[in-house]
């Protein structure tokens, strides 16, 4: 992975002279890491987590220990504790296997000792299809986990052909986003956003602090007993569409994303919604298009159209599970096709989004983003995650846009993230030949690193959106 992230950088220096707004990297290890402090948190980073259960299938795995702020500390020399749940075996980067001790529960325990802060190691596959966690944990500091899904050792590896990259040619403007799904469930419990003592309207206070998107996540039916909202139905049709008529009258943009589940859609969870459970592959995948035009047509008809899609939201293992996982990934293919053609039969211009959770690790990216490609699955941009906890380093996330760019012709958009607002802003935007199209902050009224304190009063930090919309965004 190093070799890559070199290779990356090495690249984007090359062709820094070929478009006038490009910066040469400076690197971001004065930012995310410091010299001594109190460790909080186990950061750990798999560069894969899907992989094939062929024995010898392996991912490159990063430990490091860091303080309140996120960063890294360099001074630290603590002992890890890595605990591997489930098949396969940890080997050093010599390739030597680490003693593995087992507890009662099953679950096998090695220590590795942090040098200049940092550790890495290999899991290696077994034999067996599944899922197996790996988590990293030191003294009383919250733990860092993966969950890293083994799909058959028989997976069939595709490729595109160059004839199934063409570059995008759909108009995507910079985006400067957040998702505020949030938002009417914070205003139906009374409570009120205050800037400078002054009570402000959610989206509104985005649009004079520099951002011209909104992002909302709709669910099938979240009303469920065990859907997102039970009994209330937030983030379903009737309430997103509500959103986007602020979002219109504000003068912003509209990002659509598809869950397609009653419940949070994710790389741990990616449940089938309870009306389309039991009825074949067929129906899933026409319940599927359904649905997405019939959300499609109702934003249309109310003159709300969004101004990019989602097919899915996090889907590097797959969605609706256990049909579409990304161990079946014809089938998985085959969903994601509906999804697209649904969308662009309503409106054929609209920019279409992959969304996969994968914001530094190069290794997954390409695997996904090969096979989905190679079965036929179009779309214009790609979207990643990137929180520093499990996707990577600021370093890894500047080499992994860079490269996916180059290899897929398509633009970009970190469309999950809330830590190092500045920095990822100006490593999407910073991409050659203009092909970051933005980021977008995830609820950040309300989790992460927030705009608001506790009595959900704005603070400083909503200020950096000012001078990220002042640097990239303004005539």
């Amino acid at each position: 992975m190093r070799c890559k992230i070199l290779w990356g950088l090495m690249g984007w220096a090359l062709l820094a002279g070929c478009h006038h707004e490009v910066k040469k990297p400076v690197g971001y290890a004065s930012v995310r890491q410091v010299e001594s402090g109190t460790p909080v948190n186990v950061m750990l980073t798999s560069y894969s987590t899907t992989l094939r259960a062929n024995g010898n299938d392996q991912t490159l795995m990063r430990v490091t220990l860091a303080d309140s702020l996120g960063r890294e500390i360099l001074s630290a020399t603590d002992t890890i504790r890595v605990t591997l749940d489930g098949e396969g075996r940890l080997t050093a980067k010599s390739g030597e296997e680490l003693a593995l001790e087992a507890d009662t529960a099953g679950k096998r325990t090695a220590r590795v000792i942090l040098t200049g802060g940092e550790a890495t190691f290999y899991y290696v596959t077994g034999v067996q299809p599944g899922k197996v966690k790996v988590e990293a944990s030191c003294d009383k500091t919250w733990p860092g986990a993966h969950e890293l899904h083994i799909v058959p050792g028989d997976f069939v590896m595709m490729q595109p052909g160059e004839e199934q990259l063409p570059p995008t040619t759909k108009i995507i403007g910079r985006m400067i986003g957040a998702d505020i799904s949030w938002l009417p469930e914070m205003e139906a419990r009374g409570e009120k956003l205050l800037y400078n003592g002054e009570e402000k309207d959610g989206v509104l206070l985005l649009r004079e602090c520099g951002f011209n998107t909104v992002r909302l996540r709709v669910f099938v039916h979240p009303e469920q007993e065990k859907g997102y909202s039970p009994g209330k139905g937030f983030c379903d049709q009737e309430h997103t569409l509500a959103m986007a008529r602020r979002v219109k009258e504000a003068g912003m943009d509209l990002l659509l994303n598809f869950h397609y589940s009653d419940y949070w859609a994710d790389p741990q969870q990616q449940n089938q919604p309870q009306a389309w459970t039991g009825k074949g592959f067929d129906a899933l995948r026409d319940s599927l298009a359904a649905h997405t035009v019939q959300v499609m047509t109702a934003l249309k008809n109310q003159g709300t159209p969004p101004a990019m899609v989602q097919v899915g939201n996090e889907i590097n293992h797959g969605m609706l599970w256990p049909d579409g996982h990304i161990s079946q990934p014809d089938n998985l293919a085959a969903l994601l096709r509906a999804g697209v053609e649904a969308v662009e039969s309503v409106d054929p211009t609209v920019p279409i989004m992959m969304h996969i959770a994968l914001g530094g690790q190069n290794d997954e990216s390409v695997f996904w983003l090969d096979n989905m490609i190679a079965r036929g699955v179009r779309f214009d941009l790609i979207g990643l995650s990137y929180y520093p906890r499990w996707h990577g380093t600021l370093d890894d996330l500047q080499a992994n846009l860079l490269a996916l760019t180059q290899k897929y012709h398509k633009p970009v958009n970190v469309v999950e993230y809330s830590w190092y607002k500045k920095e990822v802003h100006d490593i999407v935007f910073g991409l050659p030949g203009d092909m970051g199209k933005g980021a977008c902050i995830w609820e950040p009224y309300g989790w992460g690193e927030r705009v608001t304190d506790r009595e959900k009063n704005i603070n400083a930090t909503m200020e950096i959106y000012r001078q990220i919309h002042d640097t990239y965004l303004a005539p």
